[in-house]
């Protein structure tokens, strides 16, 4: 597959179909590959790739971080997610794309969306992530991986990141970079030296900013209620995917339509056939 450097962070991406482009922020939490669209929970289940890229032209990307993607050991924000999107499309130059979130790409979509709305035809917002379950369960993530940090230090993160092969959502104690210590044995080097102190002080700083409300993070309630872009929100419901979180959305979005459908009456055939209509009226 392809790979592109953004803001000098290397990403792996992908473009299927042909027609109007739909930039795809990847569903999986911390596991956000180009792959997740098709293999993980309800899109497994539901498959949107396979229909959507019969009409559009569908961008898949490993999130920074994520899959074969690179990384950079920063406070990780929600404007460094959109970044990475916006590049891509510079990249391919698409000057506008509907933008497209599963599970907590739905975060980075609306962030997407009220970075750069005139970037954006429309939001597709599937199953966003989000309510009190979530928030609970996602910085207790990273208290779980700042106490091994303290406890054993950053090499043995390495060794365990490379020894378990699992993402950061399946063991916590591997950390938000484990894609990249797995990747990219000079960035793994880069990382087993770096001052611990600072590191547990960016990792802190991440888990607070990112995850700062039992909502739907991403982007600020005023500067959603001011974004006039189409949206359409196909609410979750489950621990991860509170429909609290998607009716928050529907509240703060001016244009938003909500599909009011439950999660066992969301068939892949009546998906498919929604997402086709809300794309092609705009």
């Amino acid at each position: 597959m392809p790979l592109v450097t953004i803001d000098g962070i290397q990403t792996r991406y992908e473009t299927l179909g042909s027609g109007p482009p739909i930039l795809m922020f990847s569903p999986g939490g911390f596991n956000a590959t180009l792959d997740a669209w098709s293999s993980v929970g309800v899109y497994a289940r539901t498959r949107p790739l396979d229909y959507l890229s019969r009409h559009y032209t569908c961008i898949v990307f490993d999130r920074r971080e994520t899959g074969q993607s690179g990384g950079r050991i920063e406070r990780v924000t929600w404007a460094d997610y959109v970044e990475q999107g916006k590049g891509l499309l510079g990249h391919l130059n698409i000057e506008r794309a509907h933008v497209m979130g599963g599970c907590l790409g739905c975060s980075s979509a609306v962030a997407f969306g009220v970075a750069h709305p005139e970037a954006a035809r429309s939001l597709v917002l599937y199953w966003p992530a989000g309510g009190a379950k979530y928030l609970s369960s996602s910085q207790d993530r990273f208290a779980a991986h700042l106490d091994f940090v303290k406890q054993h230090g950053l090499e043995e993160v390495v060794t365990l990141a490379r020894e378990s092969g699992k993402s950061f959502s399946a063991d916590p104690r591997c950390g938000p970079w484990a894609a990249v210590l797995r990747s990219d044995p000079a960035f793994a080097r880069l990382y087993a030296g770096y001052d611990p102190e600072q590191y547990l002080l960016i990792v802190a700083a991440m888990s607070r900013t990112l995850f700062d409300r039992d909502t739907v993070p991403g982007a600020e309630v005023d500067d959603l209620l001011r974004l006039q872009l189409p949206a359409l929100i196909i609410p979750g419901n489950d621990d991860s995917h509170a429909t609290s979180a998607a009716r928050y959305l529907q509240e703060c979005l001016p244009l938003a339509q909500y599909w009011d459908v439950p999660v066992a009456e969301q068939t892949e055939a009546r998906v498919r056939d929604r997402l086709l209509e809300f794309l092609a009226a705009h």
